[in-house]
């Protein structure tokens, strides 16, 4: 890497931290305007910003599992933008005040939620995530970091050019929200910013989260991969299967709530054919087990079927594709789901109460679903508002995480001359 480029990210990323000091004294109500004049300029240059998509989407073909991640309507980014006026509208979560006790020598304590301070975004196709982190880390009063992939350059330097504008005219420091250039070797300084970034958070695949994981020396919130896993039980109401699987597996085949893994109990194969029959509609590729495959072979379109190899399981297919093992009980079903889940989202589909209460207890997931699509899986969908990602990890964050998520805390304490003997 040349010398002025590497000196150009590091400038980058220092300006990020001054305008980090600058923001901690922004008033959160102008944080609220400011994201209110976001999504209407976002509106605005709605033309601007589809034009640009349009060049980043002329160099990936249509049968990439990310292309439909990338592309952008009008709709979208009305939906974008009304998920900016949500975040705005929600309250602050910095400053509030999480437990607070006066001590036996009158030292008044508080703990106090505050900013995570500078965040770092590294994240594929998504342009999407540009505008959703932004509104959410500087609701919660961090400035932030974007490094996004060079499939949507064109795109991300339009959202961010509409973002730094809006700061501008609102007198805001314009570098709390920074575009990094798309390469690897600007990923890789955005990862050793020790002391400088406070956290960093990959959004993509499974390869992308493993690199940040691996060669990070920030801490890190993993999020995103999805292994996804739907236990059809010998309890399940045949109707309700058929629709959970229907919407888990085809809403949309590139997010990481989707679908991967159909587990079926023995006892309900005969009916296995009416639960998956619609995904013929959608043209989904099944990966059957030998038992399941028995039972689809006559009336699931045949080019469609596919015996199952051992990569099939335990595979994020970001496609119209699913594995279906059979099982012939839920501790089977157990044992599959917690050699081969992300823990991410993972769901049942029974009626019998104690097999779904053990089913919600074992499963170590971020999200257990009991007679429910895991598509819900979604900041927005959970009520939060547009959502930074999905936490698969157990420390600070599990989950959809939104405001809340984007804060730490501080104890202030207020004496009076107080010293310790």
């Amino acid at each position: 890497m040349q010398l002025a480029a590497m000196d150009m990210i590091n400038r980058l990323i220092d300006s990020a931290v001054a305008a980090n000091r600058l923001l901690a004294q922004v008033p959160q109500t102008v944080i609220a305007q400011f994201l209110q004049a976001l999504a209407e300029a976002t509106e605005k240059a709605t033309d601007v910003i589809l034009a640009a998509n349009a060049e980043d989407l002329s160099r990936m073909s249509p049968d990439n599992p990310k292309y439909d991640r990338l592309l952008l309507s009008p709709e979208r980014i009305a939906n974008i933008a009304n998920e900016i006026r949500h975040v705005a509208n929600l309250p602050s979560p910095v400053g509030r005040v999480i437990e607070e006790k006066t001590l036996p020598n009158q030292l008044f304590l508080q703990k106090v939620s505050v900013p995570l301070g500078v965040v770092g975004i590294i994240y594929e196709a998504r342009p999407n995530v540009t505008l959703d982190v932004t509104a959410l880390c500087l609701r919660a009063g961090n400035t932030v970091l974007l490094k996004g992939g060079s499939d949507s350059q064109a795109t991300n330097e339009a959202i961010v050019g509409v973002i730094r504008e809006v700061l501008y005219q609102l007198k805001l420091p314009i570098d709390a929200v920074t575009l990094l250039p798309p390469s690897r070797e600007a990923a890789e300084k955005l990862l050793l910013a020790e002391g400088k970034v406070d956290v960093i958070i990959p959004r993509g695949s499974r390869q992308l989260i493993d690199f940040v994981r691996r060669n990070s020396r920030v801490p890190v919130i993993e999020t995103g991969a999805g292994i996804v896993h739907t236990y059809i039980d010998a309890s399940a109401d045949i109707e309700k299967a058929a629709n959970i699987i229907y919407n888990a597996k085809t809403r949309r085949v590139s997010v990481c709530n989707a679908l991967d893994c159909l587990l079926i109990h023995r006892a309900v194969l005969p009916q296995l054919r009416h639960m998956i029959q619609p995904l013929a509609k959608k043209n989904v590729e099944i990966f059957a087990d030998i038992e399941s495959m028995f039972y689809l072979q006559v009336g699931y379109p045949r080019h469609l079927l596919k015996f199952a190899e051992p990569q099939h399981f335990g595979t994020e297919f970001l496609d119209y594709k699913m594995s279906i093992r059979t099982v012939s009980n839920l501790d089977e079903a157990l044992e599959h789901i917690a050699r081969y889940s992300s823990k991410h989202s993972e769901a049942i589909v029974a009626e019998d109460a104690e097999t779904i209460e053990r089913f919600l207890n074992v499963v170590d997931a971020a999200a257990v679903y009991a007679n429910a699509s895991t598509a819900f899986t979604d900041g927005a969908q959970f009520g939060m508002g547009a959502e930074i990602g999905i936490s698969t990890q157990k420390l600070h964050a599990r989950g959809p995480m939104a405001l809340p998520e984007l804060t730490s805390y501080k104890w202030k304490i207020r004496g009076n001359g107080q010293v310790r003997p």
